[in-house]
Parts: C-alpha cells; structure tokens; sequence
C-alpha cells in the first residue's frame, strides 16, 4: 500500500473509534462524568453532550405564548337591511315556454 493510503486509512479507524467512544460515552453519564470532572455542569459542552442532546446548539429554543385577545361581544354593530334585485328577473330566458309541437 501506499503511504497516502495508509495514512487515510489510519485516519479513518481513528475518527471511527473516537464516533464509537463519543456514542458509548452518550449513553452511559455515569462514565461520561468520569471523564470530565464538569459533565454535570449547565454550561458544559463536548462532543458528548453534542450526541446527547441530538442538535448543535444545547440551549433550546424559547416558546412565545401570548395572552389570549378578548373581544367586547356586547356590543353588535347595528345592521342596515339593502335591498339587492334578484338577477334572475332581470333576465328574459324564462319568460316564454319553448315552442309546442303540433
């Protein structure tokens, strides 16, 4: 082999080594906080907590709740009636009978 690919591939086995011990770190807090001495700790962030929290940024996103708006019921606007003619009369397609057969 070359020395470019061993090289790769030694670089591979390791990143996958360090992937496999920051999951089974992930899992286990116990033999993460022996690890780090402030695994415990709010403001902690590795590699590990990453995993945990399932997303890159730990802190999670703020929920807006608003109050609900009241409306005033009582009062109803005053309704003003508007004649409208019916389009149907204006038009002249059903005035006659069709034409009788003889």
């Amino acid at each position: 082999m070359k020395s470019s690919t061993k090289t790769r591939a030694c670089f591979a086995v390791v990143a996958s080594a360090a992937l496999l011990w920051a999951l089974v770190l992930s899992a286990s807090p116990r033999l993460h906080e022996r690890i780090h001495a402030d695994a415990n700790r709010v403001d902690h962030a590795c590699a590990v907590t990453f995993i945990a929290s399932g997303n890159f940024n730990h802190a999670p996103v703020s929920i807006l709740i608003s109050a609900p708006v009241s409306y005033d019921v009582t009062k109803v606007p005053e309704r003003t009636p508007l004649w409208i003619q019916p389009l149907f009369l204006l038009a002249s397609v059903f005035e006659h009978a069709p034409p009788a057969n003889s």
